[in-house]
C-alpha cells in the first residue's frame, strides 16, 4: 500500500531557511542568525543551509561521479558490496536496509572517513567494528577522490554550523570539540531511490530520526522528503538549488533534555520508474566519546527528551550507532556479528 500524506497549510509549507555566511558578518547579522537558528532548531528540528561555501563545481563533480557508480553493472556494484565489510562500508542492494523493520526501497553506496581496520581486542566495545576501510569500483577512480574530499568539507561546514547553534542557545561554541577530536565519524551516503517498489509500496526509507549531531543533505530536483509535524502529518520539502537540508540528530536532543529537537523524517519512493538521488552527510563525533549534558542557560526550559523504549539512547555514541547498522543492514549483521544479535543470557 503506498503511503499517504496530508498536505499542510501554506503557512507552513517551507522550512526556515539559514544564511550561514552571517557568521561572518556584522554583530547584528550575528544576532540574527542566531534568533533563526535557535528558532529553527528548537521548533522544527529541520531548516535548509545557504551561504556555506561549497561551489557548485564540487557539488556536480561528486553528483557525477555518484551517477556513473550507479550506471555501473549490477556486477560490478555488487563487487564492492556490503556483505563483503564486517563495517558496514559498500554497496547495499535495493530493499536489503531496513527502517522500522520494513525494506526501504533504495540503494547506495556507504562511505566514511578512510581508516584501517579496527577489530575490537577482548574487552574493547564492540563498536570499533564501525572503523574500517571503504570500498571502491576500480572502474571509477574519481569516486573515491570525490566523496573523500566532500567528507572534508562538509565536516568543516558542519563545525561552523555546530560552533554557531551552540552560541545561539548561550553554551560555548567548543563544548562538544573534544568529542569531534582525533577520528570523528563521518560518513557519507550515495543513495539512489529507483521509484515505487514492485508492490506499489512508497518507504523510500522509513521514518526515522538520526542518532548522531548534525545532518547535511544534498539532494536533487526530485521531491520525496518529508519531515513530521508535531500534529503527526508530514511536511513535503521541496528542494531548494544550492543549498542543503539540515537536521539535528538525537544525541543534540538528549544532551540539552529536548531544548534542541530532533524530528522524524522520510523519503517517499519518487512515483513510478522515476530515479531521486540525495547524498547525506552525518556529522558525528568519535565513537568512543561520551556526550555530556550541555551546559546553556535555559537548560531549566527543556521539555525533556523524547524517549522510545524499543530504542534507548547511549551517551557513549559508538553504542548507537552499531545498534543502528545491525537493525538496518540485518544481512551484514548475520554474516559478521552473529554474537551480538544473541540475546544476553
Amino acid at each position: 500500500m503506498s503511503q499517504q500524506h496530508t498536505p499542510l497549510s501554506p503557512s507552513t509549507s517551507a522550512l526556515p531557511v539559514i544564511d550561514l555566511a552571517a557568521a561572518s558578518g556584522t554583530p547584528e547579522q550575528r544576532a540574527a542568525l542566531h534568533a533563526e537558528l535557535l528558532r529553527a532548531a528548537t521548533e522544527v528540528g529541520f531548516f535548509h543551509l545557504v551561504g556555506h561555501g561549497i561551489t557548485e563545481q564540487e557539488t556536480a563533480e561528486l553528483g557525477t561521479a555518484m551517477r556513473a557508480f550507479f550506471a555501473l553493472p549490477e556486477a560490478e556494484r555488487l563487487a564492492v558490496s556490503n556483505l563483503n565489510s564486517p563495517h558496514f562500508r559498500g554497496y547495499t542492494r535495493t530493499g536489503t536496509e531496513h527502517t522500522g523493520g520494513r525494506s526501504d526501497w533504495r540503494d547506495q553506496l556507504d562511505i566514511g572517513t578512510e581508516l584501517p581496520e579496527h577489530r575490537p581486542q577482548p574487552g574493547e566495545p564492540a563498536y570499533w567494528w564501525l572503523e574500517g576501510p571503504n570500498q571502491w569500483p576500480a572502474e571509477l577512480p574519481e569516486l573515491r577522490a570525490a566523496a573523500l574530499t566532500w567528507i572534508e568539507r562538509l565536516s568543516t561546514v558542519a563545525e561552523r554550523l555546530l560552533h554557531e547553534l551552540l552560541t545561539a542557545i548561550g553554551a560555548k561554541p567548543d563544548f562538544y570539540d573534544d568529542a569531534f577530536a582525533d577520528r570523528p565519524h563521518l560518513r557519507l551516503k550515495l543513495v539512489r531511490y529507483p521509484g515505487s517498489g514492485p508492490d506499489g509500496s512508497g518507504q523510500g526509507v522509513g521514518a526515522h530520526k538520526d542518532y548522531g549531531f548534525l545532518t547535511l543533505l544534498l539532494t536533487d530536483e526530485v521531491p520525496g522528503l518529508q519531515v513530521e509535524m508535531p500534529d503527526g502529518t508530514f511536511l513535503d520539502v521541496p528542494p531548494k538549488p544550492g543549498a542543503f537540508v539540515v537536521n539535528l540528530g538525537e544525541l543534540l536532543e538528549v544532551a540539552t533534555d529536548g531544548y534542541l529537537k530532533a524530528t522524524n523524517h522520510r523519503v517517499v519512493s519518487p512515483p513510478g520508474a522515476r530515479e531521486r538521488y540525495s547524498v547525506p552527510f552525518f556529522y558525528n563525533p568519535r565513537l568512543d566519546a561520551h556526550i555530556a549534558p550541555l551546559d546553556f542557560p535555559h537548560a531549566h526550559h527543556a521539555p525533556g527528551a523524547t524517549e522510545d523504549p524499543a530504542n534507548p539512547l547511549y551517551a557513549e555514541f559508538g553504542r548507537n550507532e552499531l545498534k543502528g547498522y545491525l537493525r538496518a543492514h540485518p544481512e551484514v549483521a548475520r554474516r559478521y556479528h552473529a554474537d551480538l544479535l544473541r540475546p544476553a543470557s
